[in-house]
């Protein structure tokens, strides 16, 4: 039976990984969008959130900013809301990352890279990036590849 990543590993590219790098200082960083979907109960709600790692993969901060609900959303202010955060970082490269899997919670929300265990003895771990579940990590975990 597989076991969960120590790490797992995150390529950059044009889609949901267009924002992940090194800092000029060395540390690792992943600007996303995460959010809870709409519901018949509920509006959903919208976040940005930038993830900030030590050189070795370990979360050091999460800065998470609550935009509100999807139908509320002013557009222009929310891509200027990103790119203050991701300006923020100075310099950056943008390459792949690799970072230990974490959990943290804001607004009430749970927000991270949440290990799952197997459904049954056929099945291995993953890896999702809530809240959202966009990007999902299987083994092997140094491929750097996900699914959305």
């Amino acid at each position: 039976m597989s076991k969960p990543p120590k790490k797992i590993a995150i390529n950059h590219d044009d889609d949901h990984a267009e924002h992940i790098g090194r800092t000029a200082d060395g540390r690792q960083f992943f600007l996303t969008t995460p959010f809870v979907p709409a519901t018949d109960d509920s509006p959903g709600r919208e976040f940005i959130a930038l993830f900030l790692f030590d050189s070795h993969g370990r979360l050091l901060e999460a800065h998470i900013d609550d935009r509100g609900t999807r139908d509320k959303l002013d557009h222009k202010r929310e891509r200027a809301a990103y790119n203050k955060r991701l300006a923020e970082l100075g310099p950056v490269k943008y390459c792949r990352i690799e970072v230990e899997p974490f959990e943290i919670e804001r607004f009430d929300t749970i927000f991270g890279l949440v290990p799952r265990p197997p459904e049954d003895e056929d099945d291995g771990w993953w890896v999702e990036l809530h809240p959202g579940n966009y990007m999902v990590f299987q083994e092997p975990w140094d491929s750097g590849e996900y699914d959305s």
